[in-house]
C-alpha cells in the first residue's frame, strides 16, 4: 500500500497573518505536522499544498515536498479543502505516481503525533474507508437553549431534567487531520461517508486556531501536555 500526505497551506490567512508559518515555541506550526508525518513512517510521500513561496522553503526544510504550487484556482477563499485534496491527486496523477490511501493533515495542528496517524491507519481495513479525528461536547447539547422572543428556552425540553451523565455523548470533528482510501475518496469527494470511523481526542488535544486568543490557549493547552508526559 502506497500513502500520500498532504499539508495544505494557504498563504493568505486573515484572521491570523502568516498563520500557517507562526512560531509555536521556537519553530513555525507547520513544522509539527511534518515531523508527525516523518515519525510515523507511513508514507511514500509527505507533500506541501501552498500557493506561498516563504511557506514552501519552510515546508522543505522541515523535510517535506512541494512537486508543485498549488493554483489560483485553489488559493482562493471560496476553495475548500476537497477541491486542494482533488487538485493534488490530479497532479500525481498526471505525472504518474499513484497512491493508494490519502491523508491530509492540517498545518495547524501541533497536538497530532505519529501514534495517533498509526492508530487511525491501523483502522482502515474491509469496512472502514476512512478515519478522522473528533473531540466529544464540552457540555451535554441536548440541554441547549435557544431565546424566543427575549425569553430563555430548552431546544429539547424533554431532557430539561436528564442527568447530564445519563445523556449521550456527542462528538464534533476536531480539525487535525483525515485519512481514505484514495478509491474512496474519488468516489465521493469527502473524507466522511458512510463507513468513516472516528479517533476521540481530548479537549486538551484540540484547538481551533481562529484568532490571536485561540493561540495563546493553545499554547497553554501545549505547555500542560508537555508537563503531563
Amino acid at each position: 500500500m502506497k500513502n500520500l500526505c498532504i499539508i495544505p497551506a494557504r498563504g493568505g490567512s486573515k484572521r491570523i497573518p502568516r498563520k500557517n508559518i507562526k512560531d509555536f515555541f521556537g519553530k513555525p506550526i507547520i513544522a509539527y505536522s511534518i515531523e508527525a508525518a516523518i515519525k510515523s513512517n507511513l508514507f511514500d510521500e509527505i507533500m506541501v499544498s501552498t500557493d506561498d513561496n516563504e511557506i514552501c522553503e519552510i515546508s522543505k526544510q522541515y523535510g517535506a515536498n512541494v512537486p508543485f504550487m498549488r493554483s489560483a484556482l485553489t488559493s482562493n477563499d471560496y476553495a475548500s479543502t476537497s477541491d486542494v485534496i482533488l487538485e493534488v491527486l490530479k497532479c500525481y496523477n498526471d505525472i504518474g505516481k499513484r497512491y493508494d490511501n490519502v491523508a491530509c493533515i492540517y498545518p495547524t495542528a501541533p497536538f497530532i503525533t505519529e501514534n495517533i496517524l498509526l492508530k487511525a491507519f491501523s483502522m482502515l481495513n474491509k469496512e472502514i474507508d476512512s478515519v478522522f479525528t473528533m473531540v466529544a461536547y464540552s457540555y451535554p447539547i441536548q440541554r441547549g437553549l435557544h431565546i424566543i422572543d427575549g425569553k430563555v428556552k430548552m431546544i429539547n425540553e424533554e431532557f430539561r431534567l436528564t442527568r447530564s451523565q445519563d445523556l449521550e455523548k456527542i462528538y464534533h470533528d476536531a480539525g487535525q487531520f483525515y485519512i481514505s482510501k484514495i478509491e474512496t475518496y474519488l468516489k465521493e469527494k469527502t473524507f466522511w461517508g458512510e463507513n468513516t470511523a472516528g479517533i476521540e481526542l481530548s479537549e486538551l488535544e484540540v484547538q481551533d486556531l481562529d484568532t490571536l486568543t485561540d493561540w495563546k490557549l493553545a499554547e497553554m493547552k501545549y505547555e500542560l501536555l508537555q508537563m503531563l508526559k
